[in-house]
């Protein structure tokens, strides 16, 4: 199984998910830095990604487009790296764009990968929330996304 643990806590204003990868540390960090990778695991389920684009430096911005498998619609996201510390540390700000063209509210990531005998145990925070249900939709996402990712592991066999 490519998900060795999974562990999520929250708060009313945080959200924190653990989850062990079956893959080196170098190999988890290159899926969350290289956009050709993060396009084919980005996104929930049911809110695949078809775009995804990243300048991974600080002060580099990232840019994803999710599309429903229903054919509903298209969410963007985006925001920019504010922290950027290889293999070990990614932080970066997110939020979703609106139809009108502006941005919701602003939160932050912070994403650290530890090596743990040939796997990745990888702790991710994202704060701070506006609401506890925005929290929540965020947790259901970001879970279904690290599966797809567990998943994709799993495809490329430890290489890529």
């Amino acid at each position: 199984m490519a998900t060795a643990s999974v562990a999520m806590a929250q708060d009313d204003r945080g959200l924190v998910i653990e989850r062990t990868f079956d893959a080196p540390r170098a190999l988890v960090w290159k899926m969350f830095t290289d956009p050709q990778h993060m396009v084919a695991w980005m996104g929930p389920r049911e809110h695949p990604s078809v775009f995804h684009e990243a300048d991974v430096r600080p002060g580099g911005k990232w840019r994803g487009r999710l599309r429903a498998v229903d054919g509903s619609g298209e969410l963007g996201q985006g925001g920019e790296y504010k922290e950027v510390r290889q293999p070990e540390r990614l932080a970066f700000t997110f939020t979703w764009d609106q139809e009108d063209g502006s941005r919701r509210p602003e939160t932050l990531v912070e994403i650290d990968f530890a090596e743990r005998g040939g796997k990745t145990l990888m702790t991710f925070r994202q704060g701070v929330f506006n609401t506890t249900s925005n929290r929540d939709g965020h947790g259901h996402g970001w879970n279904s996304t690290f599966d797809r990712l567990a998943d994709y592991l799993a495809s490329t066999g430890g290489q890529s």
